[in-house]
């Protein structure tokens, strides 16, 4: 979809319709009940139907969220963010998701989960919320000036930053987003188990009172600490989240009082949220123009589909003989130990030292062509 927002040279038509469809779609799943399937498809078979349907439509959901969110409004942020403030926009883009988990936390609290009627009401809110944010799409967003319909076809356009002339081309680039995949590999490794490691490794049932605070404070540091991409550049700016992430990591690993927990918490969420920001930024500023909707596609597989894969499979080898637990859902899970930040601390490490590495041969590189210049 991003290629192809590029292709036509519309992005405000993929976000609106997008958001639109988006919100259809989860109000969907508010239809996906026992007593609406029974008298279609029978007592017998509504379980097997309601499984299927809701898979097909969380994959529909998803396209449309992908769509929406994912490859146009991303390319729009890229294009409409001015060059030399795209780090103050990434802090504020960057810190949304978290704010978001905070506030569906929080105001769907009062909500008996085990009732379907409050499921009910879940999708019916979060559908129309998302419904209405598409509409007002309509009046809120414009088209970026300068955008531009991109020459050849539609292939063209999809293939484009897979083609090893385009990579050559733009090494930094592809070497920024290699290193954003490890550095969310290292995020991957733990998070899935995060809350389970509060309430079971842990013990600590009042989980929220941890996360939230920890979560709000890592969002105002990441909106300030987006600014000092734009003062400082990458190299120099990226060192603090990654420093914070390795100390909310050893914190993590080595202390179980609810104090420290805390801190960790917060310096882990602080390096989470300031790297997304800064990782971010640098990626926004070495895209191509005009190829910004495509390039939203190979962020998406360094940020999401690679360590989405491998940080979990790490998490999951860490912990295999770790204790197991049923829960609610009345699936085993296993019980999360302090092993997990110790293999997201090594993969911080791995990160850090490809980084030093490709900053001394670039280094090297400058230094041979300065001495060929003056011979």
């Amino acid at each position: 979809i991003g290629a192809l927002s590029d292709r036509i040279g519309r992005r405000r038509l993929f976000i609106v319709g997008g958001y639109i469809l988006w919100g259809i779609s989860i109000l969907g799943f508010a239809l996906i009940r026992r007593d609406t399937l029974t008298p279609l498809v029978g007592a017998a078979s509504a379980s097997a139907v309601a499984v299927t349907l809701v898979i097909l439509l969380d994959c529909l959901m998803t396209f449309f969220g992908s769509t929406a969110n994912d490859a146009a409004f991303n390319a729009w942020l890229t294009e409409a963010a001015p060059a030399g403030g795209r780090g103050s926009a990434e802090g504020i883009n960057a810190m949304m998701p978290l704010v978001a988990i905070l506030a569906v936390f929080g105001g769907f609290m009062g909500f008996d989960l085990s009732s379907e009627a409050s499921w009910t009401w879940i999708f019916v809110i979060i559908g129309a919320l998302t419904l209405l944010i598409g509409l007002s799409g309509i009046f809120l967003i414009r088209e970026t000036e300068g955008v531009r319909r991109t020459e050849g076809s539609y292939l063209d356009s999809l293939i484009y930053g897979f083609r090893p002339r385009v990579i050559r081309e733009n090494v930094p680039l592809y070497l920024s987003l290699g290193a954003f995949a490890i550095f969310s590999i290292s995020i991957q490794i733990f998070m899935p188990y995060l809350i389970l490691y509060y309430t079971e490794g842990l013990k600590m049932q009042n989980y929220v009172v941890i996360m939230a605070p920890a979560i709000l404070l890592a969002s105002v540091f990441t909106a300030l600490y987006g600014r000092a991409y734009d003062r400082m550049g990458f190299a120099r700016s990226v060192m603090l989240p990654l420093g914070l992430l390795g100390a909310g990591y050893v914190l993590l690993a080595l202390l179980r009082a609810t104090a420290p927990v805390f801190l960790g918490s917060l310096l882990m969420m602080c390096g989470y949220l300031g790297g997304m920001a800064v990782f971010g930024a640098r990626i926004r500023d070495l895209i191509p123009e005009q190829r910004a909707g495509g390039f939203q596609g190979l962020r998406i597989i360094a940020q999401v589909l690679i360590p989405g894969v491998i940080g979990p499979a790490i998490g999951a080898f860490v912990l295999r003989d770790a204790a197991t637990v049923v829960g609610d859902d009345g699936v085993e899970v296993f019980v999360p130990n302090a092993s997990i930040f110790v293999a997201a601390l090594i993969a911080l490490g791995v990160l850090v030292a490809v980084m030093v590495t490709g900053w001394l041969l670039s280094r090297t590189n400058k230094t041979k062509e300065a001495t060929s210049l003056e011979e």
